[in-house]
């Protein structure tokens, strides 16, 4: 028998690194699950893409900034910095082959593509907390967005990322005057309070107004320097 329209239909599922993940049409939209937790859709993009943009605005005006982008997810953040010529090099970190995958040779390629084309994007499979501790690269803005917020991570290693070491870690590889952004589904003063404690300047909070409910939002601070 035929699934409705209001019936999610599983794609593909596969056992990854860090558990089950799934892409599911859901009518016109794809979602992505991870160990049976919702985590995003191709409903909007209104607050990836706000991810992007607020990070580019606070920055100094420097030429071809480059960007780390914590998470491919449906390919929102990078499509849309990828369309922004302003943008230098793009460095995309997604620790979950299925999810790339699904973008070079699956249904989500029809949002990456020309992204991915881009020859200013790369893109790294590996965790983002363990590429963020070791690598030696900098850049002069870092947009994460692999967890529901700095309070609702999706698997328990990615607290660390948020914590004091974890933010200055961040700090460590952005250059001076070097913006971080981090998306979350709700407010956060305490990750505010973190933010500042860990050295950063101009902190400050963006909202995502939705139709109901509390708003999506990013949380921005700036490297001292």
């Amino acid at each position: 028998m035929p699934a409705s329209y209001d019936t999610p239909v599983v794609i593909d599922r596969r056992q990854g690194p860090y558990g089950e993940v799934v892409l599911r049409r859901h009518g016109a939209l794809l979602q992505i699950i991870a160990n049976g937790c919702f985590l995003m859709d191709t409903s909007d993009g209104r607050s990836e893409r706000l991810l992007v943009d607020a990070a580019y605005d606070a920055l100094d005006g420097r030429a071809q900034p480059s960007v780390l982008i914590g998470g491919l997810g449906v390919g929102f953040s990078l499509a849309h910095a990828a369309a922004d010529p302003r943008w230098g090099r793009i460095t995309v970190v997604e620790r979950e082959p299925a999810v790339i995958d699904w973008h070079l040779r699956g249904p989500l390629s029809a949002i990456s593509a020309e992204a991915l084309a881009d020859p200013r994007t790369e893109i790294v499979d590996n965790d983002l907390v363990a590429y963020v501790n070791e690598m030696s690269a900098t850049y002069d803005a870092l947009c994460l967005d692999i967890d529901n917020g700095p309070g609702w991570t999706v698997t328990e290693g990615n607290e660390g990322l948020y914590s004091k070491a974890g933010l200055a870690s961040c700090a460590r590889v952005l250059r001076p005057g070097g913006v971080l952004a981090v998306w979350s589904a709700q407010p956060s003063p305490e990750f505010e309070g973190s933010l500042w404690n860990a050295g950063f300047q101009r902190v400050r909070t963006e909202e995502i107004p939705v139709a109901r409910g509390v708003p999506d939002v990013v949380h921005l601070a700036v490297r001292a320097g």
